[in-house]
Parts: structure tokens; C-alpha cells; sequence
């Protein structure tokens, strides 16, 4: 609805997600569909181009451009997401959720279900609508809404109702919530819920209107430049969303297996290859739908897979049966889904690991809440480099002065990297040592050392030293630095570098040199 484009996109678009993808994703439990996070890309194409199959061309393109990308290894950059950022756009997602639902499961239908952005389509936003909600109670859907909170609840807490696993508490949720107000409907109850505030999926009513739903790509549009440009625009968003929900998803999966973010990127490729072709959506991996899944117990990607058929199959033989459902009974379920994604727990565990944890995690989810996906995760990552370069501008070790007596011998440890940014801590240290004492610098626990470094140190020992009777030591540089270390305390340990091709790591061999043992 919020992509202007028709009903049935997104409905083809989560067939093809959860069939299609699913099979080919190396993902356990990462369900994949339309996604929030492309919707103004969408309407903003398909109201420039005016023609939905136009735009579709369009969605061909990214299918193509993110097949290139997992044949050039792209995926691997999920790699470098940090983890307290991952989890803030998480914790993001389950609040957007619980405040996007909160004014449906009170009957409150203004905007419509689904939506995920912050400013609303009437210019209001996620916390007016809050306070709207006071003035649009309908009685109905909070009875549904408290019902359908009591029976998921105890589906996950009551003992015997717990293992009846083959049938999932959302489902029981579902079916009540249509019973319920067929009962307040045939009653003649107040209590009863309008067409407005149900489910509403287009019922085809002859094999001609379910043809017209398919809507193939009109291929004209390869010589449109705008339509390229709107194909790469889709095909770079929809992939770092992906691989940021892989990401999440992996750390969701209780078993901590890991998806190949590469074949992931070819199978979203070829899902939205084909997903335009028959008139979907673009599609992504997407958080909501992957963590309902992993709340359901799933295990393998079978899940993603009958998913998508049983959409399918939902679709064409029940959308009456569908159309019955209170959006009140769905927004209680998705609440549900957004407090795990963002329970106090998260909060306490971030907060406890101190600030440079939380600060990127908290950041991350305002970002996410109040923006969107990935602007919050952009955010979160800067704020974690600036942290990273703050870190590598401390001294790798502690130097007072003052706290040396005369006599006393200054021990300055490098630490295990050494690098340019650490040029300026190292250059002030050096500078605080007084006249006349003994230094002792080493680099035992060092595996690199920066030539900036090296030069301040070679200038410290061969000028300022000699000129003011500093006398220094060095200990642990290796002869490839070009720097000698003092011969009265040379080191008997000394460190040698290889590449373990077997485990892909450099390995640090101790070599005691008296007796030759390793």
C-alpha cells in the first residue's frame, strides 16, 4: 500500500522470498519478502516512471546487479558490522514495531498495517499517533487485543500448552480473533469490528481476474538511463539490508550457525529476478519475518520454504477467510515479536559492557526508531570508528613522571600493534621522561610497529638521550625493524612470525634460542 503499487506485489514478492530464496539461501531460519525499508524508493520510481511494469524492468536489474555481487564476494562485508550496532538496529526494529502496533491493537486504523516509517503519510509521526489512539478506542479490538495477548502468552508459559509445538500460539491467536467477532457480528454487538478495521486482500472472483494479477516487466525501459539508475539505487539498499538481517538473523539462530553472505546475495538476486517478472515486489531479507520465525522454534530454512507455499495457497483458496481477520489480533502478535527483538535485557547487557558498547547501541536504535534502517546503522558504525580512533589515540601504556624517584628505572611496554595514531602518545611520553634516568622500552608483546614510531624512537635514543644522559634500553625489536636492541639486556625469547595456510592465521612461534626446543 505505502509503494503505490498493486496488493497482490507484495503477496508475490513473499512467495517468491520465502519458495524461491529460501532453497537457495545457506540461511537456517533468515525469511525474506518486500521489504519497509524500500518503500520510498518505490513510489518515488513508479510515480516518475508512471507504469508499474516500467518499474518492474527496474527490479530486473537489481536482480542482475546483486547476482554480480555475489559472484565478486561482495557479502563479505557483513563481516565488518559490529556487533552492539546489529543489536541496536534490532532493538530499532522491535520498537518501531511495538509502537506502529500499539494504536491497532486499540482499534485505531489511520495509518495503515505495516508501515514502518517514523513520519506518517498525514504528516503525524509514531508518538502523535500515541496520544491520538486515546480518542479512537474501539471496544472490540481491545477485547480481541487482551484475549489474543493471553492466549500467546500462555502458549509460551504454561507447561502443557507449551509442548503442543506443531501448533503455533499465533495461529490459535488468529482463529479467536475471527471467531471472536463473528460472535460480537451475528450478536448484533457494539462490539463489533468493521470491514475498516480487517484484513483486506483482493478476492479474485474468475481465473481471468487472478491472470490479471501477473503484470510482466515492460522491457522498454533497458533503454530508460533512469531506470538503471533506480535499479542500482534498489540493488545496493536491498543488499546491505540483507546482509545486515542476515547478520541479525545468524545471531538470532540458537544453534550460531553462519550464512554465506555471498550465495545469499545470488539468491536474493535471482528472487528478484523473478520476482519481476510476474509483477512483485524487490525484495530483502527482513528482520520482522525472521524473527517470528526463530520466536516459532524454526530450525532449518524448511520453515522460510512452506512458508512461502502455504502464502501461496492461502492466497488463492481463502483470502475471504483471510479478510476476516482483525488487525487488532496481528498487531498483538507483532508486539509480542517486537519486545523480544527489544527486551530490557538487551539494554542491561549493553549498559554493563560500558559505554563504548553502548553508546554505538544506543545510538543505532534512536537512529533506527526515528529515521530509518540504514541511516541508524550508518550511524552506529561512525560512532564506532570514531571510538575505534579514540582507543588507538590513548597510550597502549601508563607514564608518570612525578611517580618515578631518582634512581628508579622507567619501563615504557608497547603495546601489541602500534600504529601512526598512536605517534602523538608515545611522542609526549618520551618528551616527559626527566635527565639523568634509566628507560627500559620494549616491545616483547609486539607484532607490529609503525616506521613513524620507529623513527621517534631511533631520534629519542641516538639525540635527546645522549644529550641529556637519559640512558635507554630497548628490548624485543626484531632486526627487521633496522633498530638494536641493548646488548646488556638482550632477550633470549624472541618471536617469529608464519602464515598457517591450514588455518588461515598468523601464528606467533615462541623460539627459546639456548638449546634450540620450541
Amino acid at each position: 500500500m505505502a509503494s503505490g503499487a498493486p496488493l497482490m506485489s507484495g503477496i508475490i514478492s513473499g512467495v517468491i522470498g520465502g519458495i524461491v530464496v529460501g532453497f537457495l539461501s545457506t540461511s537456517h531460519i533468515s525469511v525474506s519478502g518486500p521489504a519497509a525499508g524500500l518503500t520510498a524508493i518505490i513510489l518515488t520510481a513508479i510515480t516518475d516512471f508512471g507504469a508499474f511494469d516500467i518499474f518492474l524492468t527496474a527490479v530486473f536489474i537489481a536482480g542482475l546487479l546483486q547476482l554480480a555481487l555475489g559472484f565478486l564476494k561482495a557479502g563479505s562485508i557483513s563481516n565488518y558490522f559490529p556487533t552492539n550496532v546489529i543489536e541496536g538496529m534490532l532493538a530499532g526494529i522491535g520498537i518501531i514495531i511495538i509502537l506502529k502496533q500499539i494504536p491497532h491493537a486499540f482499534g485505531y486504523d489511520a495509518d495503515f498495517e505495516g508501515d514502518q516509517s517514523f513520519i506518517e503519510s498525514d504528516g503525524s509521526n509514531s508518538f502523535s499517533s500515541l496520544l491520538e489512539v486515546f480518542n479512537h478506542i474501539q471496544l472490540g479490538s481491545v477485547v480481541i487485543t487482551v484475549v489474543s495477548l493471553v492466549i500467546l502468552i500462555a502458549w509460551d508459559k504454561v507447561a502443557f500448552l507449551k509442548r503442543l509445538k506443531l501448533i503455533p500460539g499465533a495461529l490459535i491467536a488468529v482463529v479467536s480473533g475471527i471467531l471472536l467477532n463473528e460472535f460480537f457480528i451475528l450478536s448484533g454487538s457494539s462490539l463489533a469490528i468493521s470491514n475498516t478495521h480487517l484484513v483486506t486482500l483482493p478476492v479474485p472472483t474468475s481465473f481471468d481476474e487472478l491472470k490479471s494479477i501477473v503484470i510482466t516487466p515492460n522491457f522498454s525501459g533497458f533503454l530508460n538511463p533512469k531506470v538503471w539508475i533506480v535499479g542500482l539505487t534498489i540493488a545496493i539498499v536491498a543488499s546491505i539490508e540483507t546482509l545486515l538481517c542476515i547478520e541479525a538473523a545468524d545471531r538470532m539462530d540458537v544453534r550460531k550457525r553462519y550464512t554465506d553472505t555471498n550465495v545469499e546475495l545470488k539468491a536474493q538476486g535471482l528472487g528478484n529476478i523473478l520476482s519481476s517478472l510476474i509483477g512483485g515486489l524487490p525484495m530483502t531479507s527482513v528482520v520482522v519475518r525472521s524473527s517470528a520465525n526463530n520466536n516459532a522454534g524454526a530450525k532449518s530454512k524448511m520453515s522460510a520454504i512452506i512458508h512461502g507455499v502455504l502464502l501461496l495457497i492461502s492466497v488463492l483458496a481463502v483470502p475471504v477467510i483471510l479478510n476476516k481477520i482483525p488487525l487488532a489480533t496481528l498487531a498483538t502478535i507483532l508486539i509480542l515479536v517486537g519486545y523480544k527483538l527489544a527486551k530490557p535485557a538487551t539494554f542491561k547487557h549493553f549498559w554493563e559492557k560500558g559505554k563504548y558498547q553502548f553508546i554505538p547501541f544506543i545510538a543505532t536504535l534512536v537512529a533506527v526508531v526515528t529515521t530509518d534502517l540504514l541511516k541508524g546503522v550508518l550511524l552506529g558504525i561512525v560512532i564506532s570508528i570514531i571510538f575505534i580512533l579514540k582507543g588507538n589515540l590513548k597510550r597502549a601504556y601508563s607514564f608518570k613522571k612525578e611517580e618515578y624517584v631518582d634512581g628508579d628505572i622507567i619501563h615504557i611496554n608497547l603495546a601489541q600493534e602500534v600504529s601512526f595514531l598512536n605517534k602523538a602518545a608515545i611522542k609526549s611520553t618520551l618528551n616527559d621522561v626527566p635527565e639523568n634516568s634509566k628507560v627500559v622500552i620494549s616491545a616483547e608483546d609486539t607484532v607490529y610497529i609503525a616506521h613513524d614510531i620507529l623513527d621517534l624512537i631511533r631520534e629519542f635514543k641516538e639525540t635527546r638521550a645522549v644529550d641529556e644522559n637519559i640512558k635507554v634500553k630497548l628490548k624485543g625489536f626484531k632486526k627487521a625493524y633496522y633498530i638494536d636492541n641493548s646488548p646488556d639486556i638482550a632477550n633470549h625469547v624472541s618471536f617469529e612470525h608464519y602464515y598457517d595456510s591450514a588455518k588461515r592465521v598468523m601464528v606467533k612461534k615462541e623460539v627459546v634460542k639456548e638449546g634450540f626446543k620450541e
